[in-house]
């Protein structure tokens, strides 16, 4: 229920009476959140706080409703294609093996149809990463609203993703018996990464008088102010890729896939690299593996310690991140708590991009970027999104297939 007392435009809102799922564990029940200029003032218990109802132009009744902080979805192809089946409408993939200096924040599209949908299941915060080569590009962290990219933009360029090669090949469900071998070209493709990262460093480190755009768009990955976003699943290759870290002193490398990252939990914990997982619905990768495997690894690396986030690539990304609630939700039937399923889709992921001081939680001072459901947010029954804000400002939670469903169920249920 929506009251607005002055004016059309809402400056300060305030929400009341829902239960409030902070993002970093805590829950406030019966909570009050008050929000200014786009950012959060106060969360707290408005049985216990006096709360001056005259103050605000807008009041929300979230009346036995649940408040989550904006879920973020990391290394999404969202915004950057409409139709898989169109390569016009594919913008993630460019030529080449080496792209560092190709960025995704000019090419998000924020009128997609498919924004629309994803939005309604409390997603509203995508990094959109480009897919393709050894090194893909720079991703961008996007607000899934806005009039244009520029508008959208969170974070720009916040990191290069690197393919880094596999040290088997072979095997599949559809190559059964034979199993994986080694990948002969292992080393070979290591070493190219290798020799490029040993330019690129020499290159920042000089006083050059010719630019590069690709070794220039390098730079920041090794002052700090970019992460390098390793795409890898095999033990091999994550134990590959710490070394690597070390041996370049890269400040924020991330694991993204992680398949076999708890395997090695302990040095990626004492190297303080964190994991953004697969798809966990998904199936094992060997026969040998526990069929329940992926919908397990979130609470092996919790257990372990390990800054980890969860992420949707895979066949269908782009469409397929409206479950990504559904998918913490997956995870917290299988060891996670509530709270701790939600962080792996809020705060944590916030953590690994960077961009935490802003975003992820329902805390003063931060970004006012949150929704309201009907019922838990992480269960695909109840999870039915009422209200949208976005930096304070309040976005509808339609799309386009609710509005058709409503108009074609007025026009059956009239004969």
């Amino acid at each position: 229920m929506f009251v607005l007392l002055q004016g059309t435009m809402a400056q300060r809102i305030l929400i009341v009476n829902g239960t409030a799922h902070i993002g970093n564990g805590e829950i406030v029940e019966t909570a009050a959140i008050g929000i200014d200029k786009g950012k959060i003032l106060f969360v707290k218990n408005s049985l216990t706080n006096a709360i001056q109802r005259k103050d605000w132009d807008t009041i929300i009744d979230a009346e036995n409703k649940h408040i989550y902080p904006g879920i973020v979805a990391t290394n999404s192809t969202l915004g950057l294609t409409e139709i898989d089946a169109v390569r016009a409408t594919r913008d993630f993939n460019d030529v080449g093996e080496l792209n560092p200096h190709v960025r995704a924040q000019v090419a998000f599209n924020v009128e997609s149809k498919v924004i629309e949908t994803v939005r309604t299941n409390g997603v509203m915060i995508a990094q959109a990463s480009p897919r393709g080569g050894i090194i893909s590009g720079s991703s961008a962290t996007m607000f899934l609203s806005g009039w244009n990219w520029e508008d959208a933009t969170v974070l720009a360029d916040d990191g290069i993703h690197l393919n880094w090669p596999s040290s088997t090949q072979g095997g599949g469900w559809w190559a059964e018996p034979a199993p994986k071998s080694r990948n002969e070209n292992y080393q070979k493709d290591k070493q190219a990464i290798i020799d490029f990262f040993d330019l690129a460093k020499v290159y920042a480190e000089s006083q050059k008088s010719i630019e590069d755009l690709r070794l220039e768009a390098m730079k920041a990955c090794f002052n700090g102010q970019k992460r390098v976003y390793f795409h890898a699943d095999g033990m091999q290759q994550i134990l590959d890729i710490i070394e690597f870290s070390e041996r370049f002193k890269l400040k924020f490398p991330v694991i993204v896939g992680g398949y076999e990252a708890h395997l090695v939990g302990q040095r990626l914990k004492d190297s303080k690299i964190p994991v953004m997982l697969n798809r966990i619905h998904s199936l094992p990768e060997r026969e040998e593996d526990d069929v329940n495997l992926p919908y397990s690894l979130p609470f092996l690396l919790q257990k372990q310690g390990i800054l980890f986030c969860l992420q949707n690539a895979g066949d269908m990304e782009a469409m397929n991140t409206r479950n990504l609630p559904f998918q913490a939700g997956t995870a917290m039937a299988y060891g996670l708590t509530a709270e701790q399923a939600l962080q792996s889709i809020s705060l944590s992921a916030c953590k690994i991009i960077g961009i935490d001081d802003e975003f992820g939680s329902l805390e003063q001072g931060k970004s006012a970027t949150l929704f309201i459901s009907k019922g838990p947010a992480l269960d695909m029954k109840s999870n039915d999104v009422t209200c949208l804000i976005f930096h304070g400002q309040l976005e509808t939670a339609e799309n386009f297939q609710w509005k058709l469903y409503q108009k074609y169920k007025k026009k059956y249920q009239g004969k």
